[in-house]
């Protein structure tokens, strides 16, 4: 069984800055953009896949992530969401649920948390996921057959392929993060480690937790700089944990009951019909979202 996992503010962010806002506005005279542009990707997914099993996740706490806590300045960097992207937020949230779909979204955890969350819950229970999205942090869930997929540019690798996107496996890409950092999400790492050196360390060490344990090894590598590289680990090393901990997906991320194994319910016309008045949805995106719950 697959289970589909869709990194939904992504395509959402994707839309808002792509579609011109002036072009669509909902009933309240509001920007729509973002709306109409995921509602085109989600609609597409729906009809090409025809997913049994799908859940749509949403970052809700771009600003009360449990990582602000323990790092305050993560996506510190970002400006805050407007008020009209946020009410966008909700219009997809809202067309989502009432296509039947699984929508999970938390005030403490990010959707990359529960995408993990979930999909270690039903990888046991026989299922496999396909994780939709681009973002490199995703790739650290692949496991088995699960399979990531760069939607927008029709790309798709297996934990094998992680290796040879990224220069290290799948359940490296933590400990990678740790020691480059990600701009982004503003993770610092350690200054002066690049995506090349990481790759090569962890090739050595296998972790980060060995290549802090063996730091006297490193000055004596065949690798450009590994004296000053071990320098800066040691002045680092807690920097670089704590970076890792900020990129490490938390798979033990609470799950409502709602959404149990993902099954894709009925949905409900009513509400259907509103969120695509209130959108200002054009005729074919209608007719195309009510063939989906007919």
């Amino acid at each position: 069984m697959r289970l589909y996992l869709v990194d939904a503010s992504l395509y959402v962010f994707r839309a808002w800055h792509s579609l011109p806002a002036d072009e669509f506005v909902d009933a309240d005279g509001w920007p729509a953009n973002a709306v109409h542009g995921f509602a085109r990707f989600l609609l597409e997914l729906l009809e090409r896949e025809r997913p049994q099993h799908i859940a749509v996740a949403f970052d809700q706490s771009l600003e009360s992530s449990f990582r602000n806590a323990l790092y305050p300045p993560y996506k510190a960097n970002r400006e805050p969401a407007p008020e009209s992207l946020k009410r966008q937020f909700a219009l997809c949230q809202q067309f989502a649920r009432a296509l039947g779909l699984a929508v999970m979204a938390d005030d403490h955890y990010e959707a990359d948390d529960l995408i993990g969350a979930l999909l270690t819950r039903q990888r046991a229970q026989g299922f496999s996921g396909t994780v939709i999205s681009a973002d490199k942090d995703l790739s650290q869930l692949l496991a088995g057959d699960d399979i990531q997929w760069d939607y927008a540019r029709q790309q798709r690798w297996d934990a094998a392929g992680v290796k040879q996107r990224y220069g290290v496996h799948a359940h490296q890409i933590a400990d990678y993060l740790g020691l480059t950092g990600d701009a982004i999400d503003n993770i610092p790492g350690v200054p002066g480690i690049g995506a090349k050196t990481a790759a090569a360390l962890l090739e050595h060490f296998g972790s980060l937790d060995a290549l802090l344990q063996r730091l006297d090894e490193l000055p004596f590598l065949r690798l450009r700089g590994a004296a000053s590289h071990a320098t800066r680990l040691r002045e680092h090393a807690a920097l670089a944990r704590l970076s890792r901990q900020l990129a490490t997906i938390a798979c033990d991320a609470p799950l409502p009951e709602h959404i149990d194994d993902g099954r894709r319910q009925r949905g409900d016309r009513a509400a259907l019909e509103d969120v695509m008045e209130r959108a200002r949805f054009g005729p074919m995106t209608r007719r195309r979202a009510m063939e989906q719950i007919s």
